[in-house]
């Protein structure tokens, strides 16, 4: 073989080999360092059975009204990630942040994250606590599985209250999630090394160090993990579920709704629409992103008790 034939195949073995070489480092990185993370992640909270396994929840404040708050989804760290809103709820309302299955400090499930599921679960976890009457508030996809809950069990709720909730029928609602890009960087590390370069999606906000980094050990551990890749895959049958479908018309309903809707056409309106299909549904506009939760909990506390409070003389 000539000797410049010969150069240009190994420059190509060498290239072809490095990017090789280094996935299969950060494999091992990757799982070396979720093992040693597993024991820095502090508990929080309490466990409740249900189905056998273990829900995370956790209660603050001792309000005569009980608020209970549900995540969007891919939020690893539920109880965490709604620390600033529990900090304005908390001294006028029993706050209940639950953690569903694959989320938070819960354990995973093995059966299928259908909007179905997801709301027994929840609903038994709240059973065992001893609450059945309550106000329902959550966001993003919580939005549709509030549907499926309030058919099942609207004579517990007070009221439900969105936080940027997603609606049926919503633009782009069957658009497949990329799980096996998402399983696959993970497992590769790619996702753990682009997360150590990349800034802290937390800082900035009102979290404390310990929580962000109690966030980013959680973060690692669930975001791919095969519970919350299953909700990902049934995300655009429980859309499906719940197509054309509103709350039930007496059900008082308060949507918190980011006013920049250029993300998905017609943000706004669709919200509207939906408050409109109820007797009591009204809409507050809030500048910020799709966690308006991180940087709004006060105004979304204050336009909350002022939409509760004459419920509660009723």
């Amino acid at each position: 073989m000539r000797r410049p034939v010969r150069v240009v195949l190994t420059t190509v073995g060498v290239l072809v080999a490095l990017p090789v070489l280094l996935l299969a480092t950060t494999a091992v990185v990757n799982v070396v360092a979720t093992k040693s993370e597993a024991s820095s992640i502090s508990r929080y909270g309490q466990l409740v059975p249900v189905d056998g396994r273990r829900m995370n929840v956790v209660v603050a404040g001792s309000g005569a009204e009980t608020i209970v708050l549900l995540p969007g989804l891919g939020t690893a760290a539920p109880a965490l990630d709604f620390q600033p809103l529990i900090a304005q709820l908390e001294s006028t309302y029993r706050v209940v942040a639950v953690e569903p299955f694959g989320t938070g400090l819960s354990d995973p499930a093995d059966t299928d994250r259908t909007a179905a599921n997801i709301t027994r679960e929840v609903h038994e976890a709240l059973r065992h606590l001893g609450i059945d009457r309550y106000v329902l508030m959550g966001h993003s996809i919580a939005g549709i599985y509030a549907l499926t809950y309030a058919a099942s069990y609207a004579d517990e709720l007070v009221a439900f209250v969105g936080i940027d909730s997603s609606v049926p029928d919503q633009p782009g609602w069957d658009d497949p999630i990329p799980t096996g890009v998402i399983v696959g960087l993970s497992r590769l590390g790619v996702t753990r090394a682009l997360a150590a370069i990349a800034d802290d999606p937390y800082a900035g906000l009102p979290y404390d160090e310990r929580t962000r980094e109690q966030l980013r050990l959680l973060t690692a551990r669930n975001a791919a993990a095969p519970t919350m890749v299953n909700e990902m895959e049934y995300a655009s049958a429980n859309f499906a579920a719940v197509s054309g479908k509103t709350f039930p018309r007496e059900l008082p309903v308060l949507l918190f709704v980011r006013s920049d809707d250029h993300d998905v056409p017609g943000w706004v309106a669709l919200h509207e629409r939906q408050a409109a299909s109820v007797e009591d549904g009204r809409v507050v506009l809030l500048a910020g992103d799709h966690y308006l939760h991180h940087t709004r909990s006060a105004e979304i506390a204050q336009q909350t008790r002022a939409f509760l409070t004459p419920l509660s003389l009723r």
